[in-house]
């Protein structure tokens, strides 16, 4: 009645965490993870200590920057920041995960976790690096290189949410 190969465990508040990362048809960058929520002055600390050395190893000195629109993106002060570093940001719509070939990059690393089950936040963290770490070049080459018909596909659909 009460065999143990017949129970099935489950955790009722499953640990969780925030992630910072960076892609580019050259690959992936370092993660960054994240404790509580970003507000403009640690995302600006994110783009110092994690963006900066991401964009030098994946682009060198010639890139754009592009993220959305969250409140800690669009502050006054972010802005500053990117300007006074000289880095240039993509005008980029509110509400179009569509278009980002990174959030089809993090369903990628999602689908690698599922068969993961971390029973502790360093556990957590380590899977989330491994399958960050298992994303090829050509892959991340392949979401850019997917972009035109990702656009398309929006422009067809009127801004209307698509399959992408």
């Amino acid at each position: 009645r009460e065999m143990p190969k017949c129970l099935k465990s489950s955790v009722k508040y499953p640990q969780s965490v925030m992630v910072w990362g960076a892609m580019s048809a050259a690959g992936v960058g370092p993660l960054c993870f994240i404790k509580g929520r970003v507000n403009a002055a640690s995302y600006q600390e994110i783009l110092e200590h994690f963006m900066l050395p991401s964009a030098e190893k994946l682009y060198g000195d010639d890139f754009i920057f592009q993220h959305d629109l969250a409140p800690a993106h669009s502050a006054k002060t972010t802005g500053k920041w990117f300007t006074d570093h000289g880095i240039t940001v993509l005008n980029w719509p509110a509400n179009s995960p569509d278009l980002n070939p990174i959030e089809n990059l993090w369903d990628i690393v999602k689908r690698k976790l599922r068969d993961a089950r971390p029973n502790t936040l360093d556990e957590l963290k380590a899977a989330i690096e491994a399958s960050w770490a298992s994303i090829t070049p050509q892959q991340c080459h392949r979401l850019i290189a997917s972009m035109p018909r990702c656009i398309e596909a929006v422009i067809s659909a009127k801004g209307f949410p698509t399959k992408y």
